[in-house]
């Protein structure tokens, strides 16, 4: 009968959150060993995940996050088998922050590592580490590891699982040893109120209002299209007539424009409802999702170019109109204005679908409903003020030839949004086919063809006699042409802030011109003997190659123009990145809480000089020091408000020079 020998031990210690500051500790550690008589054993490691936070997977890209790996410093009598095996598959999506698809667990994961004890009267001893790396919506933290070891000695008639309890977080004891870290001072811990990550405040109601106004602008796109603006005067003549009286038209026609927002905002709530605002959101960022809205949006812009004319079918139409004849009263007016709704489709699909795709990225569950109803009020305006002020209607625009430029020019528009998508699919699978400076050079011949379009210089087959250009249409076409000449530097690595949302990452560009700016340095003591030298304060920045909200930071603020020149002019930038994976010559063995931490490489030891000196472990974390190695300014966590950013490093200065 075999015999299972199981013994499980506890990694992880308690978090120690203390009056000092705020140590970060969302995953906790479990391990066991189990051997059969056969001599076939299994290691188990078991990790619980706070909720919010997620553990990269064991597969990350190159130029990604930390991936969770196994460590064997060593291995005695056994032989492994295999690779360590998760016992579930990770979630994956398309990060555009590493504009690669990455995968991580939530919530759990068990992780088990068979072997084969190789001579069971002589025992084994197996020690080793899991490095790993968490994030959440907010920070990351630092790598981590959590060591492990395994003993069964000949003498004895179990194993023992002799685990060093401890993910590598939380400090409560100076190092006593530490003979590879040069000037002792500046190691000193200082006082820090460590308040926990910041969150960008008012990013919610700030994305809503963004999403909102996308919408209504796209409402009135809409509105100017053949398929919506010849309806106006039709509609509102109807109603007039209908009525008998100028102010039940009016109030025929106010109920009219409701009734498409009720249509448009009901079309949003149930997508929402239906898919969710996180499955939104997976699908905005999933490969195979913007490959084939990349061929729809084509497939529209095709259309806007007078090739075929998408509509949906004629009955639904049929059916709607027949609805709104046999009712009367408010069903009547709904059933027209969805009458209106299926006419339209063929010029609102493409700017509904972009919306609703903008919508869904934003992660929040009244985004696409928000959304539709910015479209729905722009698009029910007019029906409401020409009914209210039917004199109006003789100084409105005809239809005409107009329309169709505006649908041809919505075309454009289109193919170049469309290439967005397709960006993130090469992007996620590494084809290589639309890297920057293709990107960039795809639209600047379709911003230059539209230029020349609306310029009278470009004519498609169905566009009518021209009598020449208005200055409207003249004003479009000079801001399509200089919009052009501003894409033409990014062919040389220009950042082209303006559209940095739009483009592939600057990584990408093969050729690039445009380097310089400030100089960093990599190096703790050599930053801080440099900010001695030039007589600047420092700005330490701890960071990671892994951390999402370190790369929006320097996007969002660091890039920024006032920022950057009081970096420039005023300090000494330190960047510290604590998933660097460069070995140490050698490691050295600190202790936190009363147990030894062996610091292997140099993201170790800046981690954990984070965790020593300032009591926190979540990226990005900024504070501004003297030479001396005291606090100056800080800490700022991740925040996109630059006028909060340029207060933190105006106080350092101000405090420096004190």
């Amino acid at each position: 009968m075999a015999k299972r020998l199981v013994l499980s031990t506890l990694v992880l210690l308690s978090v120690f959150v203390s009056v000092q500051g705020q140590i970060l500790n969302p995953i906790k550690w479990t391990s066991s060993v189990s051997v059969e008589d056969n001599g076939m054993g299994t290691m188990t490691f078991s990790a619980v995940i706070e909720k919010g936070w997620h553990l990269y997977s064991m597969d990350i890209p190159e130029g990604g996050p930390v991936a969770t790996s196994f460590n064997w410093d060593k291995i005695e009598g056994v032989e492994l088998m295999g690779e360590p095996m998760p016992d579930r598959k990770p979630h994956e999506e398309i990060d555009e922050v590493f504009s690669m698809k990455l995968g991580w667990w939530e919530e759990n994961v068990t992780i088990t590592q068979k072997f084969k004890v190789v001579d069971m009267a002589s025992g084994y001893d197996i020690e080793g580490y899991i490095n790993y790396m968490l994030c959440n919506d907010a920070t990351c933290q630092a790598p981590s590891n959590e060591t492990f070891r395994f003993v069964e000695e000949k003498s004895q008639s179990a194993p023992t699982v002799m685990s060093e309890p401890k993910q590598e977080v939380a400090v409560s004891q100076p190092v006593n040893a530490r003979a590879d870290f040069s000037s002792e001072e500046l190691w000193q811990p200082v006082d820090v109120q460590n308040e926990g990550s910041m969150e960008a405040t008012g990013t919610s109601s700030r994305s809503l209002w963004y999403i909102f106004f996308a919408g209504f602008l796209g409402g009135l796109l809409a509105l100017l299209t053949p398929c919506v603006w010849p309806m106006i005067p039709l509609t509102v003549s109807f109603f007039l007539k209908k009525s008998g009286s100028r102010g039940k038209s009016v109030r025929d026609a106010i109920i009219y424009g409701l009734s498409i927002v009720v249509i448009y905002l009901a079309l949003g709530l149930f997508i929402t409802g239906v898919f969710g605002a996180s499955k939104l959101n997976e699908l905005s960022t999933n490969a195979i999702f913007n490959i084939i809205f990349f061929l729809l949006l084509v497939v529209f812009a095709i259309s806007f170019f007078g090739a075929f004319e998408i509509k949906l079918p004629d009955s639904w139409a049929n059916k709607m109109d027949s609805k709104a004849e046999r009712t009367t009263g408010i069903l009547s007016i709904f059933f027209m204005a969805f009458t209106l709704t299926l006419v339209s489709f063929s010029c609102t699909g493409p700017i509904i679908g972009t919306l609703l795709v903008e919508a869904a990225s934003m992660g929040d569950m009244t985004g696409p409903a928000i959304g539709m109803f910015g479209f729905a009020v722009a698009l029910a305006i007019p029906f409401a003020l020409f009914a209210i002020f039917p004199s109006w209607m003789k100084n409105a625009p005809k239809s005409g030839g107009w329309l169709n430029t505006v649908k041809v020019v919505l075309g454009f528009i289109e193919l170049a949004l469309s290439l967005k998508f397709l960006s993130v699919a090469d992007l996620a699978y590494g084809w290589g086919i639309l890297d920057r400076e293709v990107f960039v050079s795809l639209w600047i011949v379709i911003f230059g063809l539209l230029g020349l379009y609306l310029l009278g210089k470009l004519r498609l087959s169905h566009d009518g006699d021209s009598n020449g250009v208005g200055v409207f249409r003249l004003f479009l076409g000079i801001i399509s042409l200089a919009f052009t000449v501003y894409l033409l530097p990014g062919l040389w690595g220009a950042p082209l802030k303006s559209v940095s949302a739009f483009v592939p990452p600057l990584y990408t560009q093969d050729f690039n011109l445009y380097g310089g700016g400030f100089a960093e340095y990599y190096d703790y003591e050599e930053g801080m003997r440099e900010g001695a030298k030039q007589g600047k304060p420092i700005l330490v920045d701890f960071s990671g190659y892994g951390c999402v909200n370190c790369r929006k930071m320097e996007a969002a603020v660091l890039d920024n123009n006032e920022v950057r020149r009081l970096l420039e002019d005023n300090f000494v930038m330190v960047k510290l990145m604590v998933d660097d994976k460069t070995q140490l010559p050698e490691p050295v063995t600190v202790e936190e809480y009363g147990k030894e931490v062996k610091l292997r490489t140099i993201g170790d030891k800046w981690s954990y000089l984070q965790r020593y000196k300032f009591k926190a472990n979540s990226q990005p974390y900024y504070v501004i020091l003297n030479a001396d190695g005291s606090l100056a300014a800080g800490p700022v966590y991740y925040d996109e408000d630059v006028e909060k950013f340029t207060a933190f490093l105006n106080e350092g200065i101000s405090k420096f020079k004190e």
